[in-house]
């Protein structure tokens, strides 16, 4: 079980009737708790709509590099990200050297700059940046995000209770989400030692949402050290648990390794969804909990913001002006 990545229905998440919801919470709890990951079905997003998400992604991916460069990434993490400027140097399961084998665009959360309170807590709030050659992508991808949102939420509730907490213990840390949307394209790569698509890491938030298309090369790293092909199933989301679940539950969920080789010969194509609490959030242990691990309080904003200034190449360069 523990080297297996379960795949659980999660339709139920919407029946009023407790008893069938049990059932997915038990799932879901043993998935996450276990290996850290699981494929998801009866998620209620269409495959249409994921279609037509990663069609716009083809799509701005085929503009030329002189054309995506002018939306590159500004300093709210949004915009185009461009090969070989990220390397995950705070990975803690590799000594990562090389930069990751792909190219991508990034979407947060829309911002409303007229509230104040939250753009002085908020140091990513601003634009994104939508490409003005692909009119329809702002809605494309705003719209996914907004049902994405509701079923991260449908999840988060699961998660409590499977926790044996209040289904809303979380809510209140969820009202304004860190929402990330990333569309990424790579390109077949040789295999070579420290060369990755994406190198082995672990998500720096709460839950990942991952649609993948029907390539493969996505790689979790079982309980026994071996790495496990999570090949696409059709109508499915890849869910695995991200740094900050696995630390707010002082270890009772695993935030496990992942990476992706792309050794197909041909583009493979992916979009992350990731959903996390508000920057402001103070991640304290969950008394509730028997089982967890005690650790000092600390801010997401703080855990985040570290990550992506030591990650990322323009992160650097704005820090030395």
């Amino acid at each position: 079980m523990a080297n297996t990545i379960p795949l659980i229905g999660v339709s139920a998440l919407e029946c009023s009737e407790c008893a069938t919801r049990r059932l997915v919470d038990t799932a879901l709890h043993g998935a996450l708790r276990d290996i850290g990951f699981a494929y998801i079905k009866g998620h209620g997003i269409s495959g249409d709509q994921i279609k037509e998400v990663r069609e716009t992604s083809k799509e701005f991916f085929s503009l030329s590099y002189d054309v995506k460069q002018a939306y590159e990434l500004n300093q709210w993490h949004r915009g185009y990200l461009a090969p070989a400027t990220s390397t995950i140097v705070t990975s803690t399961v590799a000594n990562v050297k090389k930069p990751n084998q792909s190219e991508s665009f990034l979407a947060l959360s829309e911002t409303h700059p007229h509230k104040k309170d939250i753009l002085n807590n908020n140091q990513l709030a601003g634009p994104n940046q939508w490409p003005t050659e692909i009119p329809r992508m702002k809605a494309v991808c705003l719209a996914y995000m907004k049902d994405m949102e509701k079923l991260s939420k449908r999840l988060v509730h699961s998660i409590a209770r499977g926790l044996e907490l209040k289904e809303c213990w979380f809510d209140d840390y969820f009202q304004r989400p860190t929402e990330f949307l990333r569309l990424l394209r790579y390109w077949p790569q040789e295999l070579e030692d420290g060369l990755y698509g994406s190198a082995p890491h672990t998500d720096y938030g709460f839950l990942t949402l991952v649609a993948q298309d029907d390539i493969g090369g996505l790689e979790v790293c079982g309980r026994d050290g071996s790495w496990i092909a999570v090949p696409p199933i059709d109508g499915t989301f890849v869910l695995n648990v991200a740094d900050i679940l696995a630390l707010w539950t002082g270890g009772v969920f695993s935030s496990t390794p992942h990476r992706v080789r792309n050794i197909s010969k041909i583009e493979r194509y992916s979009q992350p969804y990731f959903f996390d609490p508000s920057l402001e959030t103070m991640i304290s242990p969950i008394t509730r909990l028997d089982e967890a691990e005690y650790f000092k309080p600390f801010s997401y904003g703080d855990y985040l913001m570290e990550r992506l200034d030591k990650n990322y190449d323009y992160r650097k360069k704005l820090a030395t002006g």
